[in-house]
């Protein structure tokens, strides 16, 4: 099967997206007229998170018919972000769109300074009525690639390479796990965390031990993908992340993909039209929102896995919850009770794995 149509970083648990600030409603600027411009926290080919922000721009241009600005490596301090922000108001861009945690602070001022400004934050924490932060549920589509390792493997151990050992990573490793033994109920997970979003070295290092340890499909949520690279090399099978990383390696047979054109075109729409509505505590999207979706499967995939994968995915799309109980924690704790659903804040907040995960 092809990749999907359209189909295309830390946070603890204090960290739960913050509310809309009281500020009045002010008129924006964009109302019949949206002029977008993008910040971007790292360079457009970075294979990853930065370049899928960058991708969507491209798309958003064509859709919406205009040229959309764009600064790139702006790092996650207000001295860069601010700069760069204020520039493009000064210049007539009255949506700005960023890309990173670390600017949720600075937006929050720029929002408060420039209320006839729009403000969009892939991965930020803070929202106002002019400040809208926008990340997807990245378990639900690790759940489906996890699907794809559980169907792969052959070694019975599936590997997973992390960033950071925080919520929106840990919800990706335990939804990967759990989807795996849908397919294969034996299957154990171990992970390697780098501490680091995007760091090639770490990463080849993290996915050599796990292969060395005896995983022979491996999954990440990291930036760059060099666990793809080395999976290839080693002649085993991996699932991706952020974007379609079968043009980086053989290997990959799955990603976790952002399809942020999908969301920002429909807000910049409702913006320009007086109707968008914010969401208080930010828009966390699902697969049947737009923002995140699959590019599954590669030739390795049976027919029959792939088309399980994509029942599974029709059945989230149609409100099933990953995380739902009875779901015991690798220390024999229930964590979901039978017949709950973890709920957000948890989700935000999730510090432990799921029973059968293995590492750091």
């Amino acid at each position: 099967m092809k990749a999907l149509k359209g189909v295309m970083p830390t946070l603890a648990a204090s960290t739960i997206m913050l509310g809309l600030a009281p500020a009045a409603q002010a008129e924006l600027a964009a109302v019949g007229n949206p002029r977008p411009a993008v910040i971007l926290y790292g360079p457009t080919n970075d294979g990853g998170w930065s370049q899928s922000i960058d991708e969507a721009r491209q798309l958003l241009e064509e859709t919406l018919g205009t040229r959309i600005a764009q600064a790139a490596e702006i790092p996650e301090t207000a001295t860069a972000i601010r700069p760069a922000a204020e520039l493009f108001i000064e210049r007539g861009a009255n949506i700005i769109i960023g890309s990173a945690f670390g600017y949720s602070d600075t937006f929050a001022e720029l929002a408060a300074e420039f209320p006839q400004i729009m403000f969009f934050n892939p991965a930020g924490t803070t929202n106002a009525q002019n400040l809208q932060s926008v990340y997807g549920r990245t378990y639900e589509t690790h759940y489906l690639c996890g699907m794809v390792a559980g169907g792969l493997t052959e070694s019975g151990r599936i590997g997973f390479v992390a960033a950071n050992p925080f919520g929106l990573v840990n919800w990706t490793v335990n939804a990967y796990l759990l989807g795996a033994r849908q397919i294969n109920p034996d299957v154990e997970l171990s992970v390697v965390f780098t501490g680091s979003w995007g760091d090639p070295v770490r990463e080849r290092a993290a996915t050599q031990a796990l292969i060395e340890q005896g995983a022979d499909v491996i999954g990440q949520h990291v930036d760059t993908p060099t666990p793809q690279i080395v999976a290839a090399e080693a002649g085993i099978f991996a699932t991706g992340h952020h974007r379609d990383l079968s043009e980086f390696s053989a290997a990959t047979q799955c990603s976790s993909v952002w399809t942020w054109d999908l969301y920002l075109g429909s807000a910049i729409e409702a913006v320009s039209a007086g109707t968008f509505e914010p969401a208080p505590y930010g828009a966390f999207l699902s697969i049947a929102d737009g923002a995140v979706d699959v590019a599954c499967c590669g030739p390795a995939v049976p027919d029959d896995l792939a088309a399980r994968v994509m029942e599974a995915r029709e059945a989230i799309i149609g409100g099933m919850h990953v995380f739902a109980g009875p779901l015991y924690d690798r220390d024999g704790t229930l964590r979901v009770a039978e017949g709950a659903v973890l709920d957000d804040g948890a989700l935000w907040g999730m510090d432990w794995f799921v029973a059968g995960v293995t590492g750091q």
